[in-house]
């Protein structure tokens, strides 16, 4: 029996001493991928601080974009107020020249009239016949009417009914 105990007490040192080596080993890889882990930590957390440095990076970066965006913004607005500003001004000059124009006009046809009306019928008709029906319309349209009776009568017949036509419209 003192040998069955014997063996039951070596059976079961051996076992313990065996369970003893795998829970060191155990320790030993816990401890090994322990600093394993506190190296891939330490990494994840330099990577963390790296983002965090790049997202502030790249918020001041996009806030300077948008400042000087709203100022061009503003340039370019204050330039639209400003070719505004001189299209209407460009505008009333062209009224006013347009309106000088007229007025230009008129008092060059009043003298061409008064020209005309100082004229024999005989020259008047000749000179008018050789011009551009449209403006010789035009001249005749701007004499009294008992001179332009005169002036179409010495014209020829033709070019007479034409002007006619034309001071009718």
């Amino acid at each position: 029996m003192k040998i069955i105990i014997l063996l039951i007490f070596l059976y079961t040192s051996s076992f313990s001493l065996e369970t003893s080596d795998r829970l060191f080993d155990c320790t030993a890889i816990f401890k090994e991928r322990k600093s394993e882990l506190l190296v891939e930590l330490e990494r994840i957390d330099e990577q963390k601080q790296a983002l965090n440095s790049l997202k502030i990076a790249t918020e001041e970066l996009l806030k300077k974009k948008e400042s000087r965006l709203n100022q061009k913004e503003e340039e370019v607005d204050a330039k639209l107020q400003e070719i505004s500003q001189k299209e209407n001004s460009v505008k009333n000059m062209l009224k006013k020249n347009e309106t000088l124009l007229k007025e230009i006009k008129s008092q060059k046809m009043d003298k061409i009239a008064q020209t005309f009306a100082k004229m024999k019928p005989a020259s008047a008709a000749n000179i008018l016949s050789d011009m551009d029906t449209q403006k010789a319309a035009s001249i005749l349209g701007s004499l009294k009417p008992k001179i332009v009776g005169k002036i179409l009568t010495k014209m020829e017949p033709k070019k007479a009914s034409e002007l006619t036509l034309l001071l009718s419209n």
